[in-house]
């Protein structure tokens, strides 16, 4: 599609003056994750993702769900939801808590971004995206006591882009706004949708090109594994050990990691202590979950549990350690296309939750971030309990924790699967500790 009516104080994709091309060739997107990634990848023989098709299938998936529901288009909060609907990012994790930067989605229309510095050069990468615009933001921050001027203002432009484009349809998704946003809206005539609907059920399936990505998102977090292992001695602490990993991390084209879950000892139980100063102890088990934020922006959510030191493990460390791994192996089996979500529940291998601390669900969604659905345990099933079904190109995530109530030590392992036409395909290949196996 294109859109050349003239638009005031809204500054085009591409129309950077003569000379600054340097500053729009510098986009990381355009650059990529780098030399170090694409080498190991290379001879890893990890074929290259079509980032253009990538783009092309995550809008087409949006606007999909936006014409299946009747929807004039979204607007978009979310770093997440910006990122899968536009590839474009701006300091994520600053705009995950200070909403100073949106994406509108039209239907029939624009893709527009509305910048936090009206900075067009982070968009450039992309010709999908119509026009980057100013934003407006009203959130207290920058607002102050002008926060409900600020936002009418705000209303005023996304309701004339709606009445522009939707063609009467007065129906807006909206993943997340604050109380202003949604009464200056709603009292010019648009009628606000779940937007967190659209945009799972939008991510939920995969494209080819998406797994090329995520495989060479998981391939340089399993390397970043690796040569974290390399410092797992007695005495190294946890957040020390953990900055080990991000470090590898992020040289191979990570962005971030979503959580500082790596615990050791008498911290690994219960689970989600997060990485602390505390030392780590020879013969202590030390558990870690990577939740990475990887390279594309593709996720890596992956656990392992190791033994540190040189000395052997007890008979109790073994005992559940085995019981993690039989659980996650048995779980594994059940993913299959056309396989209900409530059957995935039913048929799982659980332990008695009065005995055993569990993890907070068997499996879950996985894409950018953890994604829909959430697959919970079969006490938890009740009236208000979801269904679906498997599909092919749905990433799954498989959970578990197992640590006695009564203490000892607590195991953390999880493995991505891919759901194919015929089963599916373990996409993380770190290997688990067969010394720790009964």
């Amino acid at each position: 599609m294109s859109f050349t009516s003239a638009k005031r104080h809204h500054a085009k994709i591409g129309s950077h003056l003569k000379g600054e091309e340097d500053i729009y060739s510098l986009n990381k997107h355009a650059l990529g994750p780098g030399e170090l990634a694409e080498s190991e990848w290379l001879e890893a023989g990890l074929a290259n993702p079509d980032m253009t098709k990538i783009r092309q299938y995550r809008l087409k998936r949006v606007r999909e769900k936006l014409v299946e529901h009747d929807y004039a288009g979204i607007l978009l909060y979310d770093p997440l939801n910006i990122r899968y609907a536009t590839d474009s990012t701006n300091m994520s994790l600053w705009t995950s808590h200070n909403a100073a930067r949106y994406a509108l989605v039209m239907t029939d229309g624009p893709v527009i971004i509305f910048e936090f510095d009206a900075h067009d050069f982070l968009s450039n990468h992309n010709p999908l995206i119509t026009e980057v615009r100013h934003a407006v933001t009203y959130l207290y921050f920058t607002a102050g006591d002008k926060s409900k001027e600020r936002a009418k203002i705000w209303a005023s432009e996304i309701v004339d882009i709606v009445n522009e484009y939707g063609k009467g349809n007065k129906n807006l998704a909206i993943d997340h706004c604050a109380p202003e946003g949604i009464h200056e809206l709603q009292i010019n005539g648009l009628k606000l949708k779940n937007g967190e609907e659209v945009m799972e059920l939008a991510r939920l399936i995969k494209s080819e090109d998406e797994i090329k990505a995520m495989k060479r998102s998981i391939f340089a977090c399993e390397k970043s594994i690796e040569l974290m292992r390399n410092h797992f001695k007695p005495g190294i602490t946890e957040q020390e050990l953990w900055s080990r990993f991000q470090m590898e991390a992020v040289s191979r084209g990570a962005e971030w990691i979503e959580t500082r879950l790596l615990a050791s000892g008498p911290r690994a139980n219960p689970w989600y202590q997060e990485c602390s100063s505390r030392p780590i102890l020879s013969g202590e088990l030390m558990g870690f979950d990577t939740d990475l934020v990887g390279s594309y922006g593709y996720c890596t959510d992956m656990s392992r549990t190791w033994l540190c030191g040189d000395g052997k493990p007890t008979d109790e460390q073994k005992e559940i350690y085995t019981m993690g791994y039989e659980q996650i192996q048995n779980n594994m089996e059940l993913l299959k296309p056309g396989t209900t979500f409530k059957e995935l529940t039913l048929n799982s291998k659980e332990y008695l939750k009065d005995e055993f601390r569990h993890y907070s669900v068997l499996f879950h969604g996985v894409g950018l971030c953890d994604e829909f659905p959430a697959i919970p345990f079969s006490w938890e099933l009740n009236e208000n309990s979801f269904d679906g079904i498997l599909k092919p190109g749905m990433v799954m995530c498989v959970e578990t924790y197992v640590g006695r109530y009564d203490g000892g030590p607590g195991v953390k392992l999880e493995e991505q699967v891919l759901v194919t036409d015929n089963g599916y395909e373990l996409l993380t290949n770190y290997p688990f500790e067969s010394e720790l196996l009964l």
